[in-house]
Parts: structure tokens; C-alpha cells; sequence
């Protein structure tokens, strides 16, 4: 049976509904001796500023039981750079583009939004609002309902590109953040970004981290990931989701379509694994045969409670 995997959100056709996510899979170029960015439903950048940015001292990364804790700190060249050194050659090789952008106050995002909607290529924004390893931005805002729309708003007039607002799960009411989101501008949302955790090397009774605090992701938050995209799903938000968090199967893609999910994003896994993506998507193609599916838009938010 022909299993149709293509996806429309807020005007922008996705091959398939798995992206890479960001901050995991550089700009879809490091990649490409083993892996075709054009091949991915969509790219999903590392985080992009207005200024460079050095992040954070070392070390940055390791290892966990069920995934990773990161604390890079949204190290990045600028947008200038991107524009100039990354677009060209993304656009060249037809990947669907999705920028994600952050600043360290409410300017400074609406700058780098300003300044990536010139950018042909561009289909869409991803606003960073939950990162939990910088001191200024990120999760700041994405905790905060009024915050998080006020910049959401400054943002959505800056740009006529779609608008994702990318949530942070450290919070009490995911539902309240989200709907603040949507009804400040939000075309869609992308949920979850990192678990704040830290690690101890108790030989050195240091932290494993030059940051101390870092952001869980793998497997291990997949849960909550499901949880939450579920729970703003059956708040009928009226806007499309985009499920993140611990996704390394074709069954974990569609656990999150089922909950409410339009698109995936797949992160951690290709750590271990560059083409995770590709598997993930022959698998979750498989899943669509087994279910009767010929399209996969036809299960998202299907889940039966």
C-alpha cells in the first residue's frame, strides 16, 4: 500500500513529519557525506542570533542513563553568517528550511526575526523560547504566559514567515503557556525542548558540566514530551503541533502523531546515529501500512482516551 507521509503546516510542505531538531544536527551540513538534507521531511537549525555567540565553557556535554545532558549555550557565527555561509548552500541542495532564533532580550529576538524574514529559503521560524542553559532569554519568557506572548507578538510583526513558538516543559501549566502563545501570533507549536538537570562526578565532587545546570534529552523525557503534546492537543488551541523529545523509532514518531502531533523532530538519536531520520521515517511508514493508513495526516490526534 502507498503510504502518503507529506505534511502541510501554516502553508509549508513537509516531505515528511520528521525534522531534524535543533541544536543537534548543526546547520543539515555537517551531515551530508552520509546524508541528503532534501531527504529529511525538514531542517530544523542550531539556534541562531543576532551576534555571534560564544556559549558556554566546557565541557558541554554528557552522557546519561536514558539520553544526555547538554549546556552549549547557544553557541553561533549570528544570522549575517547563516545568511551568507549556511542559506546558500541548504537552498541549494532544496531542504526545506525551519530557523530557529533566539535573543538575549525581547530586541534582540525581534532583530534576528526581522532579519532572517529576508532571507530567501527561510519557510519558517522557530522562536526559542525554552532553552535552560543561558542566564539571559530562552526560558526566561517561555515560563511566563504574559511574557512568552508579548514576544511572541513584537515577533509575529516582524515577519510574515510562519511563526513556531518552541515551549520549555519546566513549567506548572504547559496549556496556559501554549494558549498564550496562539492567541499572541502563533502559528504552531513546537513541544518539548529540554528537561534542567545536572550531573555529578563524585569521584572530583564536581559537576559534570562547566555550567552546572544543563538540558535532559533522549529517551528518558519522552514521557513527559507525550504528556505534554497531548495535553495542549486536547485544549484545542487551534493550532498545529510539532512533537519534540526522546523520538529514536518509527513507533515513537507515531506515539506523538497519535497525541496530537503534526510533525516530529528527532534530536538525540543522531548523536549515536546521523540517519536516524531516514530509518525513523521507513519505520513510521511501515506503522501507516500496518494501521490501514494511506495518509499519515489521517492519525494525528487519534490517540482514543
Amino acid at each position: 500500500m502507498t503510504v502518503d507521509l507529506a505534511m502541510e503546516l501554516c502553508g509549508v510542505r513537509f516531505a515528511t513529519p520528521v525534522l531534524s531538531a535543533s541544536g543537534t544536527f548543526g546547520y543539515g551540513l555537517e551531515t551530508a557525506a552520509v546524508l541528503d538534507p532534501a531527504d529529511l521531511g525538514g531542517v530544523v537549525t542550531k539556534g541562531i542570533s543576532p551576534l555571534p555567540r560564544k556559549g558556554n565553557p566546557p565541557p558541554r556535554i554528557c552522557e546519561t542513563a536514558a539520553g544526555m545532558l547538554n549546556s552549549i549555550g547557544l553557541e553561533n557565527p549570528g544570522v549575517e553568517w547563516f545568511a551568507d555561509e549556511k542559506m546558500p548552500p541548504l537552498r541549494a541542495a532544496g531542504a526545506t528550511v525551519v530557523a530557529n532564533f533566539f535573543g538575549d532580550d525581547p530586541d534582540e529576538y525581534v532583530s534576528c526575526a526581522a532579519a532572517l524574514d529576508k532571507i530567501d529559503g527561510v519557510a519558517a521560524l522557530e522562536l526559542n523560547i525554552s532553552c535552560p542553559n543561558v542566564a539571559h532569554g530562552g526560558m526566561q519568557y517561555g515560563t511566563d504566559p504574559r511574557l512568552a506572548g508579548r514576544l511572541v507578538s513584537a515577533c509575529r510583526a516582524v515577519t510574515t514567515k510562519p511563526l513556531w513558538a518552541k515551549l520549555t516543559p519546566n513549567v506548572t501549566d504547559i496549556v496556559a503557556v501554549a494558549r498564550a502563545c496562539v492567541e499572541a501570533g502563533a502559528d504552531a507549536l513546537s513541544l518539548i525542548n529540554t528537561l534542567s538537570g545536572i550531573g555529578i562526578n563524585v569521584r572530583t565532587r564536581r559537576p559534570r558540566l562547566g555550567n552546572l545546570f544543563g538540558g535532559l534529552s533522549g529517551p528518558a523525557i519522552k514521557p513527559v514530551a507525550l504528556r505534554m503534546v497531548h495535553q495542549v492537543y486536547a485544549a484545542g488551541l487551534g493550532v498545529p503541533l510539532v512533537g519534540i523529545g526522546g523520538i529514536t523509532t518509527g513507533e515513537d514518531a507515531l506515539e506523538f502523531i497519535l497525541a496530537g502531533a503534526s510533525l516530529v523532530q528527532v534530536g538525540t538519536a543522531t548523536f549515536s546515529e546521523p540517519t536516524a531520520m531516514l530509518r525513523i521515517t521507513d519505520e513510521l511508514r511501515q506503522w501507516c501500512r500496518e494501521l490501514g493508513a494511506e495518509r499519515v495526516g489521517d492519525l494525528v490526534g487519534t490517540l482514543k482516551v
